[in-house]
């Protein structure tokens, strides 16, 4: 099959990635096969190009963490499973979504939303999975509250505005300029602050009159770490998902006792095939109803571009430029 690698050899550069011609993989026990027609592109596969971020034991060394298509074959154990041959399907994956044929376990499989594409359908499942299990099941985000979401222009910014806005939560966002920040306006943001022009703290104290936020959904890590202990309302939660800041920072912890503050930090892709089956059933239920047509309160995807799979090094270096506002995906 069609596939993309990474050319260990090439030092990270978005030459690293080489379209070539892999064996198609076998669905395993509770496995489905997806003939894939669209990958997801996120900035774990820039990670795992340059090298710090590989799959867990056992998962594809392919790049790519979500994926659309449909199912092709199911594996052993699957004979009375609810989705079949034939079905429209997204899913969450530890790799392989760079490929023509995708296996993955049947607990990582969601549907496409009635009245998305097959296509736009891989757009959902990393942002959708991360967002949910992030501002709901681990800070508990909850009516009335406020979020700070740093990055909010980025596939998973974009999403988390939108489902934070969906819970009746008050919305503020940083972002590197002005048209990103409209974006996030029209997606449900309140406060929109220019990180680059503003201190971000400063900005989000003023806002909220002093109090600081309950939720930080942040990407940025170790240079935004003392900041954002800082903006913490009482009993607030920082949720640190990602480290384009760096992966060293000082707290004062002090300031964190005096607020009852809480800092979590998760990864997606590391967890067990259960306890991302159980986050993807979750998500299923509570989140994936907006993405219908037909919703009271619908969700949208928000994608950016596409490039053929074999331009997937087009589609990291839009990814490390910052330039996208949402997704940007990968036609198989």
């Amino acid at each position: 099959m069609r596939a993309v690698t990474i050319d260990p050899d090439a030092d990270g550069a978005p030459e690293a990635l080489v379209p070539t011609t892999v064996p198609r993989p076998s669905p395993g026990e509770g496995e489905v096969l997806i003939e894939v027609v669209t990958a997801g592109v996120n900035r774990a596969d820039v990670m795992q190009r340059h090298g710090v971020y590989p799959p867990p034991p056992g998962a594809s060394e392919l790049p790519g963490l979500e994926a659309s298509g449909r199912i092709v074959a199911l594996g052993p154990g699957l004979e009375s499973a609810s989705l079949g041959i034939g079905d429209e399907v997204c899913a969450l994956l530890s790799g392989g979504g760079y490929a023509e044929f995708v296996a993955v376990p049947i607990g990582q499989v969601l549907p496409v939303p009635e009245g998305m594409s097959v296509s736009n359908a891989a757009a959902l499942p990393e942002v959708g999975c991360t967002v949910w299990s992030n501002l709901v099941l681990e800070a508990g985000l909850r009516e009335g509250e406020t979020v700070l979401i740093h990055g909010g222009s980025s596939g998973i910014g974009t999403m988390a505005i939108q489902v934070a806005a969906s819970l009746g939560a008050h919305v503020i966002v940083t972002a590197g300029s002005a048209e990103k920040l409209k974006a996030c306006s029209e997606l449900g943001a309140e406060v929109l602050i220019n990180y680059r022009e503003q201190n971000f703290a400063e900005a989000v104290l003023s806002a909220t009159e002093g109090r600081g936020v309950d939720v930080i959904l942040d990407v940025v890590g170790a240079t935004y770490l003392e900041s954002n202990v800082r903006v913490l309302a009482p009993d607030g939660r920082l949720v640190v998902i990602g480290l384009l800041g760096g992966r060293v920072g000082e707290v004062d912890l002090g300031a964190l006792l005096a607020k009852r503050g809480s800092i979590l930090a998760t990864s997606l892709r590391s967890r067990s095939p259960e306890a991302k089956a159980k986050i993807v059933s979750e998500a299923k239920k509570h989140l994936w109803p907006s993405f219908n047509s037909d919703s009271p309160r619908p969700i949208r995807s928000i994608i950016q571009s596409r490039y053929p799979l074999e331009e997937a090094l087009k589609a990291h270096r839009e990814m490390e430029a910052s330039t996208h506002i949402g997704k940007i995906l990968l036609d198989v």
